[in-house]
């Protein structure tokens, strides 16, 4: 018999409901998971335990009574720093905002809340979201479980790194240059990044900047596919207030099989890693398997998209009038890192642009015409695997960092929905891939990675391979 913190939320929700266990079981569980194995990964940053409790409490009573607590129904979820929890400090990974409590629920965790989800605790963050590795001066770095000598990813590395080891079936991060899909890469968990305009932005203490609104989403970690669909399903309601969001069916039209594939093994003729190299050809064969036709083709503009992503979000990712420089109030080893990449960052915006937007339309409107012949796209997330801790600070490892996630932004800047989903592990490191569709079509990325899913041995948590004694000085 599984321990509760192994199963799936979809199987946490069907036991709950059916009164096989509680939901107090069920989140004490997750909180003596926490207690086990969060100080030598150093995931979650606040535990919410009183907190969680008593909601879990409050959804026994309602089944009790004969109440519905919602699909959710008592599962237990972490929320990244970044995003706003009613009652907790939205830090962003910084000791200035240590503070800065939180007086209401982001509009997708409060739809997710109102379904019966349960913030059972914060997880881990790189400053501002700025880096590929989640480390900061403040809550200090997250350990890769499998590896503590590799990144676990960042943004949302918190989240991911809490998913595969157990100590939540359900993680609530963003993604805004792959930060959802480079840690499930990373920790070997699957994730979606949903299209611009699914789930709403507005809320906070203040407006997002533009390029965040423009190609930052929210979206879900998990294990398991159905569980990416069971929260996708119920943090995509209207709040009012988010100009962008768009009330498409969740389900589009269907689409007459065989559905056509275009695999992308070398991003712009990057140079990709053998692991990596196998596992897209791996999804590739378990595609083909499950009926799918899949054809080798190269995105177009993929170069100009990654040099259009970099200058919107060079121009309008801060509010530079009210902010202050990020160095002045970030730790020491991000102005290292910043000092370090700035060179790179600025070259790869390629030629100014005379109109952005407008150069994106065009890069959106080529996309658009290549995905009307082939309505899926499978590629690499970044093009090498997880990175030996401390590289991201020397500035000649960083120079051709920006092409090899060139799929990863191609997907932020054009506002598509993408997959993540694990297909194995090379040498002690998991690897995934991501399938990419057109836009609000997610349903038809999330199908073709439970096909890929149903074909691998099932992912359970793994116990992490960390030594908790080095989480203080971890870089």
């Amino acid at each position: 018999m599984p321990e509760l913190w192994m199963l799936s939320a979809s199987e946490l929700v069907h036991r709950i409901r059916t009164g096989e266990v509680s939901s107090r079981e069920v989140v004490q569980a997750h909180l003596r998971r926490i207690d086990e194995v969060n100080p030598g990964v150093n995931a979650l940053t606040v535990v919410l335990d009183e907190q969680a409790l008593a909601a879990a409490d409050a959804v026994d009573r309602a089944l009790r009574c004969g109440d519905d607590p919602g699909p959710l129904c008592g599962v237990p979820i972490t929320v990244k720093e970044n995003v706003d929890v009613a009652g907790s400090a939205t830090t962003q990974g910084i000791a200035a905002l240590r503070d800065a409590i939180a007086r209401q629920d982001a509009p997708h965790i409060a739809q997710l809340r109102a379904a019966g989800a349960i913030p059972i605790g914060r997880t881990n963050m790189p400053e501002f979201g700025m880096r590929w590795h989640t480390t900061n001066g403040l809550r200090g770095a997250t350990r890769n479980p499998w590896s503590a000598e590799h990144t676990p990813g960042g943004s949302s590395g918190g989240d991911a790194a809490a998913v595969i080891t157990g100590m939540v079936p359900l993680g609530l991060g963003n993604d805004g240059a792959g930060s959802l899909r480079w840690p499930a890469q990373c920790c070997g968990a699957t994730a979606l990044k949903p299209s611009l305009g699914r789930v709403t932005q507005s809320g906070g203490r203040q407006p997002t900047p533009f390029a965040f609104q423009l190609l930052g989403v929210h979206g879900p970690v998990a294990r398991h596919v159905e569980d990416l669909r069971l929260a996708f399903t119920h943090m995509c309601a209207n709040d009012g207030g988010d100009p962008w969001h768009a009330p498409v069916p969740l389900n589009g039209p269907p689409v007459p099989p065989p559905i056509r594939v275009s695999l992308v093994t070398a991003p712009g003729g990057t140079d990709v890693h053998p692991a990596v190299r196998y596992a897209l050809r791996r999804a590739a064969d378990l595609l083909t398997d499950a009926g799918y036709v899949v054809e080798e083709h190269d995105a177009p503009a993929l170069e100009r998209a990654g040099e259009i992503y970099t200058q919107i979000m060079s121009s309008y990712g801060r509010v530079h009038r009210v902010q202050p420089p990020v160095q002045t109030v970030a730790s020491d080893e991000f102005a290292r890192f910043w000092q370090a990449y700035e060179p790179t960052w600025t070259r790869a915006g390629g030629e100014p642009a005379f109109d952005p937007m407008m150069e994106r339309a065009a890069i959106a409107r080529a996309w658009n015409d290549w995905l009307g012949r082939a309505p899926l796209v499978l590629a690499p997330i970044r093009t090498q695997p997880a990175f030996r801790l401390g590289r991201d600070l020397d500035p000649a490892w960083l120079s051709d960092f920006p092409a090899t996630m060139r799929m990863a932004v191609a997907v932020n800047l054009l506002g598509l929905p993408a997959v993540a989903i694990p297909t194995g592990e090379t040498d002690g490191l998991p690897h995934a891939v991501q399938i990419i569709g057109p836009r609000f079509r997610e349903d038809l990325c999330l199908d073709a990675a439970a096909a890929i899913e149903a074909r691998i041995p099932p992912l359970a948590p793994i116990d992490p391979h960390t030594d908790p004694a080095s989480i203080s000085s971890a870089t």
